[in-house]
């Protein structure tokens, strides 16, 4: 917990306090909400899972499967509306705005839904959709629609999103095309 919230002041230059994240932060409430649940589906308890998952959304506008798999240090700012499936797996580091769909596009069993490498960068109104992988280090656009992989340090944009090459600046962390 101690370290979502600091990662929490880490993503955010509006949180003033770790007591103040703790309180009033959706997205951590939500990540918190699914540590719960992923350990009851992990060990069977189905129901309840779901039970709690959806009581989770009611609270935040967060909707995160009980299956999903999400890393550490995973922040969720703003989270109104994003929907993470159940067959996600979300790597470390990764931050993630409003409005973000980790779908699938297809009824079939198994996986389903995509895989986000370690650091990535998800956009307000991403959709990522179905069992594709984006690369670590990458970044999606807002609004971006993505449906094939993507290698590392990939810049998405676009619909449908179109993978550009990452430069960074070695005298700040801002993204270049």
């Amino acid at each position: 917990m101690r370290e979502d919230l600091r990662t929490a002041r880490t993503h955010d230059p509006a949180a003033r306090s770790s007591f103040e994240v703790g309180l009033l932060y959706s997205g951590v409430h939500a990540v918190w909400g699914h540590r719960l649940s992923h350990a009851l589906w992990r060990r069977g308890f189905k129901l309840p899972a779901r039970l709690n998952s959806q009581i989770v959304r009611f609270l935040t506008g967060i909707e995160i499967h009980p299956g999903a798999q999400l890393g550490r240090r995973f922040f969720i700012d703003h989270g109104m509306g994003v929907v993470i499936g159940e067959t996600a797996v979300v790597g470390d580091d990764v931050l993630i705005y409003h409005g973000v769909t980790l779908g699938g596009k297809s009824l079939a069993k198994g996986k389903r839904h995509p895989t986000i490498g370690d650091g990535v960068t998800i956009g307000a109104g991403a959709k990522i959709l179905g069992p594709i992988t984006i690369g670590p280090r990458s970044a999606v656009g807002a609004n971006a629609v993505v449906t094939k992989d993507a290698p590392s340090d990939s810049l998405l944009v676009g619909v449908p999103a179109k993978v550009r090459k990452i430069v960074t600046d070695p005298v700040t962390p801002e993204y270049f095309i």
